[in-house]
């Protein structure tokens, strides 16, 4: 996220917080969503504390982050992988009856070169990726925060650029909604510290909000929920004086109950969760109180960008309460974007491994489509594996791998090996891990070998 829009924040009056700010939510549904925010127990998050039980920081980091439901992040521009990769992760929130949430972030030249720039090469290539994602969104509601400082951050563009980019979001939107009319669709609004609502009112009128379902703002920065809300009423006083009405605000909240400092997470110990994730906010203006950025995942100042880190994510967390309640999570798994274990799928195995050695594997396709699949392999200990696992098989024709997740891969010939990650090899007496991979050609039940050194 760019340093520019949170140096603004930092030289304005800090944020406040009191405790209180974790749970001032509504008895009333209001806004228009209602229903459960979608928690996967398959989040980096989740998989830190799976792998580190006996770490002080562990429980708290489980209690007060773990818990909750945060948005999944579709930040990696692949054609060829984003529509496995959204169809997987909205399946297991529909299978669980719960809403997902999502984080498009893949237009070209985003956060105007800095700590998380990279994206779509060109506009066209974004729409094309915009496409996978709306084709594999299903017909239930799903929330998409829609490319977060596309809009507030608009420095390193100029007029023609802006005007293609506003075309692009105008387009992702009608897009977006086309496919799945539950979709709901909002836009980047900055925050209350940026840009001024009348100005943001303007460049969301501009980049197409009448055909969405109103804006977000906060995300990634720690502007308290109060400056927030009064600053989205701003911004919808100043779009019903443009004739776009009925549009509301979702404010991220995963990082603003705590004082205000250095703009960087990455540095700033100070920060804290704020107001855990809902829908029932209490509020006709607000549709949602959502933790956009995932908590413990850095900045990109001391840390690479988007990566987890335990101790951030203590910070965070240390001094919250403990959530009132929090919803079942899923089955853990250890793909970025694979279904809970309960869900059907045609080739999932209809029982764990049998375990014959020091360890077994049993496979199934998570998710396919034209001329590709996403399996999900898990891999069960019998004696345990103290100096890990590798998984083999063979390729059926035409077959081949082009990702691979909590796992590394290689290949010779037509054989495939994956062996464990840094983090999941050591598995005790019965212990399980699962990893996942995106291949191309038809689909096929592999014959899988586990061994252990």
């Amino acid at each position: 996220m760019s340093p520019t829009r949170s140096l603004v924040a930092a030289a304005v009056a800090g944020a406040t917080a009191a405790a209180a700010v974790w749970f001032a939510v509504g008895t009333a549904s209001a806004g228009t969503i209602s229903g459960t925010l979608y928690r996967s127990a398959d989040t980096a998050v989740a998989r830190w504390v799976q792998a580190n039980p006996n770490d002080s920081r562990a429980a708290v980091i489980r209690d007060r982050i773990a818990s909750q439901p945060a948005s999944q992040w579709l930040s990696n521009f692949n054609q060829s992988t984003i529509r496995g990769e959204v169809s997987t992760y909205v399946n297991a929130a529909n299978a669980a009856g719960q809403i997902p949430v999502l984080t498009v972030y893949g237009i070209t030249n985003r956060d105007c070169g800095g700590a998380s720039s990279g994206g779509a090469p060109d506009l066209a290539q974004y729409q094309t990726w915009v496409n996978g994602i709306a084709q594999s969104l299903g017909n239930k509601t799903v929330i998409l925060v829609l490319e977060p400082d596309s809009i507030a951050l608009l420095t390193c563009l100029n007029s023609s650029e802006i005007a293609a980019r506003n075309q692009a979001l105008r387009t992702a939107t009608q897009t977006l909604k086309a496919a799945n009319p539950n979709a709901k669709v909002y836009l980047d609004a900055g925050h209350s510290a940026w840009n001024s609502a009348a100005e943001q009112a303007s460049r969301l009128a501009a980049a197409g909000i009448a055909a969405a379902d109103g804006f977000y703002t906060n995300a990634s920065n720690f502007q308290p929920t109060s400056a927030e809300a009064a600053y989205g009423r701003s911004i919808i006083s100043a779009l019903n004086g443009q004739g776009i009405s009925g549009k509301r605000q979702v404010i991220d909240t995963s990082r603003n109950g705590g004082a205000s400092g250095d703009w960087c997470g990455d540095d700033n110990t100070d920060r804290r969760i704020g107001q855990y994730p809902t829908v029932n906010t209490g509020d006709a203006n607000i549709d949602g109180y959502l933790w956009v950025k995932p908590p413990g995942e850095a900045d990109g100042c001391r840390y690479s960008a988007g990566s987890f880190q335990p101790d951030l994510a203590y910070s965070l967390a240390s001094s919250a309460p403990n959530p009132p309640s929090s919803p079942p999570p899923s089955s853990p798994s250890s793909s970025p974007s694979s279904s809970p274990s309960s869900s059907p799928s045609p080739s999932a195995s209809s029982s764990g491994p049998v375990v014959t050695g020091p360890c077994a594997a049993t496979y199934r396709t998570a998710s396919s489509w034209q001329g590709g699949f996403q399996g999900e392999v898990t891999v069960k200990a019998g004696s345990g594996t103290p100096s890990g696992w590798t998984v083999s098989w063979t390729l059926g024709a035409g077959q081949s791998i082009t990702q691979v997740w909590s796992g590394v891969l290689s290949t010779s010939g037509s054989t495939v090996s994956v062996r464990n990650a840094a983090w999941n090899g050591n598995l005790p007496a019965d212990g399980s891990t699962t990893f996942g991979f995106i291949g191309s050609g038809a689909v096929g039940t592999p014959t899988l070998t586990c061994t252990s050194p």
